[in-house]
């Protein structure tokens, strides 16, 4: 049985698919949530939300709930194989971005995104797998999910992540591409590194031999902090194969461990006691550049659009920039609208949704750029050679998304 079309359903309810609901609710625009899974997932480690995001998370009233969770920071600072600071980052001010930056656990930050969404009442099925777009009109989109339910609605958004199920309506064909890397990060006290007075974190040690060893504080009092190294991998896993592996957690702490007595002390220390508790190990996959992230009535975004290597941290960040700027195009839309044309609002809103992605590809392609910056400033005669200029990141941090959504609404 097809249930009636309905606002803007949601494919997934991770970080991105509950802060779309958010801000869709923000704009009065009803939507419904559907997640494959029992629950949202809510595994893995600490994110880190740069002021781009948090100016987004305030305006939704998300970040005064998540503000007292995380731990505030400003830069990110690299050293030498020898401790010595060669480059830092910034990663987010007070002064000059309205905002330090935040890292705060997956897991809170979705805590706090499920209680929200609850609060505002906005709906949320459990269970129900997407499984395919059965047809489209000029003012709703049906598919079928796994249990051969099926439902309606005027936007379908796939916000399901890497793996996308949604996105194989648009590129039946398209795979996500394995980078042969992982990473592997625990976490310890912060107590146990002994660091230096002074001692800047978060912190990243590069060695040429055994690339880099990161360490950033986590937890509200920073009393606690991720570890974490990449490694080349030339095998690909299934996901029952990446579980295996993730699993195998002697090998995680061996990994971690290997080569330590070659970084500075403090990496020996930070190894010395890894418990196993707060291991997380993921491969790194990357989506080609993509044509359009929409097709009709179905929309993609966040990493189902675009993977962003971890390089700069805005992965995340950037899918928040996405939800944002979507709900913000389709309010427009709808508060333009001036007949009952059925055609003619397809029309509008898939003119408006062109603009969007051309928008938002053009600054996914500066992310890119500034992560290829940063991996060059990385590389070990570059290193060698000094300390750099400062990045300019306002344009990264001090954008306007009202603006821009009123120039692609246009």
């Amino acid at each position: 049985m097809t249930s009636p079309a309905t606002g803007v359903a949601i494919i997934g309810a991770g970080l991105s698919g509950l802060t779309l609901a958010l801000a869709l609710h923000h704009q009065n625009i009803p939507c419904t949530i559907y997640e494959s899974r029992e629950a949202s997932l809510d595994i893995g480690g600490a994110i880190m939300l740069s002021p781009n995001a948090l100016k987004i998370l305030d305006a939704l009233g998300i970040y005064k709930n998540i503000s007292p969770l995380g731990y505030h920071f400003e830069k990110l600072y690299f050293h030498s194989e020898d401790d010595k600071s060669v480059d830092d980052f910034d990663f987010g001010s007070q002064e000059k971005h309205g905002y330090k930056a935040l890292r705060i656990y997956r897991y809170e930050l979705i805590n706090v995104l499920v209680s929200m969404v609850r609060e505002a009442g906005i709906p949320v099925e459990y269970q129900k797998k997407f499984d395919h777009v059965v047809s489209e009109s000029s003012t709703s989109v049906t598919w079928t999910f796994a249990d051969g339910s099926t439902s309606s609605a005027k936007l379908l958004v796939g916000a399901d992540g890497i793996h996308s199920r949604v996105r194989k309506h648009l590129y039946p064909d398209l795979t996500p591409k394995f980078t042969n890397m992982i990473g592997v990060t625990a976490a310890v006290p912060r107590a146990q590194l002994q660091e230096k007075p002074n001692y800047p974190l978060p912190v990243t040690i590069m060695s040429p031999k055994h690339g880099a060893f990161v360490i950033a504080p986590q937890l509200a009092d920073g009393s606690e902090v991720l570890i974490g190294k990449q490694r080349r991998l030339q095998q690909e896993y299934d996901r029952a194969g990446w579980d295996e592996l993730m699993n195998n957690k002697a090998w995680c702490v061996d990994f971690l461990r290997e080569g330590s007595a070659d970084f500075p002390p403090i990496v020996a220390n930070a190894v010395s006691n890894i418990p196993l508790k707060g291991i997380n190990l993921w491969p790194f996959y990357l989506v080609p550049k993509l044509d359009t992230w929409a097709k009709g009535r179905v929309v993609i975004l966040g990493d189902a659009a675009h993977a962003i290597p971890p390089t700069a941290g805005q992965g995340v960040n950037q899918a928040f920039e996405d939800v944002y700027t979507f709900a913000g195009i389709v309010a427009k839309v709808q508060q333009k609208k001036q007949s009952k044309d059925d055609k003619e609002d397809a029309v509008r809103i898939g003119n408006a949704l062109k603009n969007w992605q051309l928008g938002r590809q053009a600054r996914v392609d500066k992310v890119l750029d500034l992560n290829d910056q940063l991996n060059k400033r990385r590389l070990p005669d570059a290193v060698k050679d000094g300390v750099f200029e400062p990045f300019d990141m306002e344009w990264l941090y001090g954008i306007d998304f009202d603006q821009m959504i009123a120039e692609w609404a246009t």
